[in-house]
């Protein structure tokens, strides 16, 4: 897949210990996204956070230390993107969504992820 010039980024700020059926909910997130064919998705932890409740989640506060802030990121074209705005209607009751408008620069998989083996870079210098 190649992806180049204007997408959009959705970011999904939620907890860590938000559950989907009994699962974490980022990983809902990211299983859905990838079943949808978005281009990819990325889970990142924070360290530290507040979101509405004003309340900071971080690991020093060991009541709250165990739902540390969540950021889900995807970037794809943006029809993909406002298409994928349903199914996070139904999972995120609690967070923040955003959509930024975005320029990829350089987007690359598909043929290569399957020629690079274990041990090699699917990245390639330009040039």
């Amino acid at each position: 897949m190649r992806l180049h010039g204007p997408a959009a980024r959705l970011t999904i700020f939620i907890g860590q210990s938000d559950q989907y059926h009994h699962k974490p909910l980022y990983a809902e997130i990211v299983h859905r996204a990838h079943k949808k064919g978005l281009a990819g998705a990325s889970v990142f932890r924070g360290l530290e956070g507040y979101g509405a409740s004003s309340r900071i989640h971080t690991p020093h506060l060991l009541s709250l230390g165990d739902d540390l802030p969540i950021a889900i990121v995807i970037v794809d074209a943006k029809p993909k993107i406002t298409g994928f705005l349903a199914e996070l209607d139904e999972l995120v009751t609690e967070g923040l969504v955003i959509i930024d408008d975005v320029e990829v620069y350089r987007y690359v998989g598909g043929e290569d992820d399957q020629r690079a083996g274990p041990h090699r870079s699917r990245w390639r210098p330009a040039g």
